[in-house]
């Protein structure tokens, strides 16, 4: 494992790089980092492939502007089409989980030409449209606690989490994981509550996150805070206006959608829309349920038989 730091701009992004050949790009989510990906670049560095995990502008050892509209999705975007051309003279393959997912799909969408395949975790693509997701969430969620509406408020959520690290972490993980009871992290709450209430922390910690691995987590975060992590829920404001260009459009590129049978955000999108192939954004689109029980929810937790199931794509 090797790290390094490159330049966009005023910013520095930091990566983890693993393997020779071509290269693999791999895109975390909130509240993770590039350490999310150290199983699956193991994996793929052992087949052959360059894998490099980025910590997202915010997290971790990357900058981490003040500015909400920093965080826009055309500004993500172009980090990761910048990292893509940093690593390789030719096109890359984008993983992305949570987050991370959008990410690449709009990457692919605004720079195809260094895009080679992508495969989406926990998160499916949706086009971006006229509509802000937040104005949708206002009305569905009227009157009820809704995650991304208790996110908009600056330093909120920021105090709440960073009060007790640890302890926010592990609740968010585990209600995330499929260890936890069904939808426990869309679990209804009075608008007035605050993220963590009603949340778990079981004692002892499911094994597939170790103290060690937490303190990673921990570190990073006492260091640089989650007002940049945050702020991405904030800019997506920003995104209907800035997106037009890509309204509606498909995804050209070899793509594969992952989802456990446990990831809530895979799950709605699907009964809203009745069935997969209602979305003309893919050339494949597939619901993988071949996670272990355990390991649904967060992409630490090894999805490699999933992952396999997508290599023949970007081998066309």
């Amino acid at each position: 494992m090797r790290f390094t730091n490159i330049s966009h701009g005023d910013l520095s992004l930091r990566v983890a790089i693993e393997g020779s050949g071509p290269v693999i790009l791999c895109v975390h989510g909130w509240p993770e980092l590039w350490y999310s990906w150290r199983h699956q670049m193991a994996f793929f560095a052992a087949r052959g492939y360059t894998v490099a995990a980025m910590d997202v502008r915010g997290y971790g050892g990357s900058s981490s502007p003040h500015e909400i509209a920093a965080y826009a999705m055309r500004e993500l975007a172009g980090d990761v089409a910048h990292l893509a051309q940093a690593l390789s003279d030719e096109p890359v393959v984008l993983f992305g989980h949570d987050w991370g997912a959008p990410i690449v799909y709009n990457t692919a969408l605004l720079h195809p030409d260094g895009i080679r395949a992508v495969a989406g975790l926990s998160a499916p693509y949706v086009p971006p449209g006229e509509v802000s997701l937040l104005d949708l969430m206002r009305q569905l969620y009227a009157g009820r606690f809704f995650y991304q509406l208790y996110f908009q408020e600056e330093g909120i959520v920021e105090a709440e989490l960073e009060a007790d690290l640890p302890t926010a972490l592990r609740k968010i993980y585990f209600a995330l994981s499929g260890d936890a009871p069904l939808d426990k992290w869309l679990e209804e709450k009075p608008e007035d509550a605050a993220l963590l209430d009603a949340m778990e922390d079981p004692q002892p910690f499911p094994a597939w996150l170790s103290e060690a691995d937490l303190q990673v987590y921990v570190n990073a975060f006492i260091h640089g805070g989650l007002r940049g992590p945050t702020n991405r829920y904030r800019a997506q404001t920003f995104d209907i206006e800035q997106l037009q260009a890509i309204r509606g459009k498909s995804i050209s590129q070899p793509t594969c959608f992952i989802g456990g049978k446990k990831t809530r955000c895979a799950t709605s999108f699907l009964a809203a829309t009745s069935t997969a192939i209602r979305v003309p954004v893919v050339k494949i689109f597939a619901v993988v349920p071949l996670f272990r029980e355990q390991d649904t929810g967060y992409s630490r937790k090894r999805p490699l038989l999933s992952m396999r199931r997508c290599r023949s794509l970007w081998n066309r």
